[in-house]
């Protein structure tokens, strides 16, 4: 096996390891799981000569992981800048790629998607930011940056792409279930029996989605 086969395949463990800690308190092997079951894509992705805004996307995400496996408002601010430059990393990775075509968006199906996309974000705006506290503004700056993030996927008219949409909703919909986790949901609520096996196949199935189609 090569290097890149046995940093994809840690990658894979180290993702499977960490459903079983998703609703687990914080800890050393936690964290460790959770950054490196991205942390070794970008590190893949590197070594395959990936386009730089992959590999800096992937990285960043990994950082938010680690950031976010801690515990305070610092480190989930952390994660949430992180969060947020990974995305737009992602935004100029689609937008700078040959088969990016912004008239997409404007056209059946894509058509479709992109409204789904912007009442998606009428919505979470004014669910989110009443809940959000001191996080209110912060909340607000990073839904537009998510649905940059869907809209310039649509973009893409390469075939060889074609897991590249279906990568950046499951992106955005993890992002969304975690946002109403962390500001809707009461804390005895039995949805959060569920939340945590939600968004953690969806996000690392997102990652490993933009790996497989830009490596």
């Amino acid at each position: 096996m090569t290097g890149t086969g046995i940093l994809e395949a840690a990658a894979v463990c180290a993702a499977l390891g960490y459903l079983g800690f998703t609703a687990c308190r914080p800890s050393a092997l936690r964290s460790l799981l959770k950054t490196f079951s991205v942390a070794a894509l970008a590190i893949a992705a590197s070594g395959l000569g990936a386009p730089l805004w992959l590999v800096l996307g992937l990285a960043l995400c990994a950082l938010g992981d680690f950031f976010l496996s801690l515990e305070g408002e610092q480190a989930f601010m952390g994660g949430v800048g992180a969060f947020a430059l990974g995305h737009l990393a992602y935004v100029v990775l689609f937008l700078g790629h040959p088969s990016s075509d912004l008239g997409q968006i404007w056209v059946m199906p894509g058509l479709g998607l992109t409204g789904a996309i912007v009442a998606l974000g009428l919505v979470m705006a004014p669910v989110l930011a009443p809940r959000a506290g001191d996080l209110k503004i912060p909340v607000l700056l990073y839904i537009p940056i998510i649905l940059s993030m869907g809209l310039a996927a649509l973009t893409l008219t390469d075939p060889a792409l074609i897991w590249v949409v279906p990568a950046a909703l499951a992106f955005m919909a993890s992002d969304v279930i975690l946002a109403f986790e962390t500001f809707v949901l009461p804390e005895d609520h039995p949805l959060r029996r569920y939340t945590p096996y939600l968004v953690w196949p969806l996000y690392w199935g997102a990652q490993a989605g933009f790996y497989l189609s830009f490596s």
